[in-house]
């Protein structure tokens, strides 16, 4: 991922940040024919210090499923466009439209598991981390038979994480007058990106002030 230093977070943090917010990522392989393979998936997240560790499974069919060795998995953030007509010095500086955004790729090792308890413990775990999101009271229930049969249908993964890039693109670049105009007018704009690109755009800001 291009990143240039001034966008460049290296607080893993944001990393916790992004995959609390949305742990629905998107896992890249390369196929046989030298092609990528990408699937979008939920994933469960745990980090020990700088030890990063993700899970989840594929449907069986997929041609990405069982895959072995190294992968990248990209974690999406919130983002938005950005108007230059909201920096005060954008008939002096000629200033263009940008795209403000935070996103993580993670380069690691796939795993695949076939056994039937990593699979119930996958299957499990996902519907306690995401059905209370939505009122929800499925729970796995591994004495049914029928839901064991349909752990066929899946194979699991572990991904470990060996290099972490986290970009929080975020106007750092550009005076604080032109951020705090940034912010202002994403503040005026209706939808949560808008409101997440300027909260973020906003702490940095301080972050800023305070150095």
């Amino acid at each position: 991922m291009y990143t240039p230093p001034s966008f460049a977070e290296t607080d893993l943090a944001g990393l916790d940040w992004l995959l609390a917010r949305d742990p629905f990522a998107t896992l890249v392989t390369t196929g046989a024919d030298g092609l990528p393979l990408a699937t979008h998936l939920p994933v469960l997240y745990a980090r020990d210090g700088d030890r990063v560790l993700l899970e989840g499974h594929w449907a069986r069919p997929n041609p990405q499923a069982g895959h072995a060795g190294g992968a990248l998995l990209v974690v999406h953030g919130p983002h938005h466009y950005v108007s230059p007509d909201w920096y005060p010095d954008k008939a002096e500086m000629a200033r263009v439209p940008t795209w403000n955004y935070a996103a993580a790729h993670l380069y690691g090792t796939l795993q695949p598991l076939h056994d039937e308890a990593a699979l119930a413990s996958i299957v499990a775990r996902l519907g306690e981390r995401f059905e209370p999101g939505v009122g929800g009271r499925w729970r796995y229930d591994h004495d049914d038979p029928r839901e064991r049969r349909q752990l066929r249908g899946i194979v699991g993964f572990r991904f470990e994480a060996s290099r972490i890039e986290l970009k929080f693109k975020l106007n750092q670049n550009h005076p604080p007058a032109n951020v705090q105009g940034a912010i202002d007018g994403l503040r005026a704009l209706p939808g949560e990106n808008a409101m997440e690109v300027a909260a973020l755009m906003a702490d940095r800001l301080a972050r800023r002030d305070r150095t």
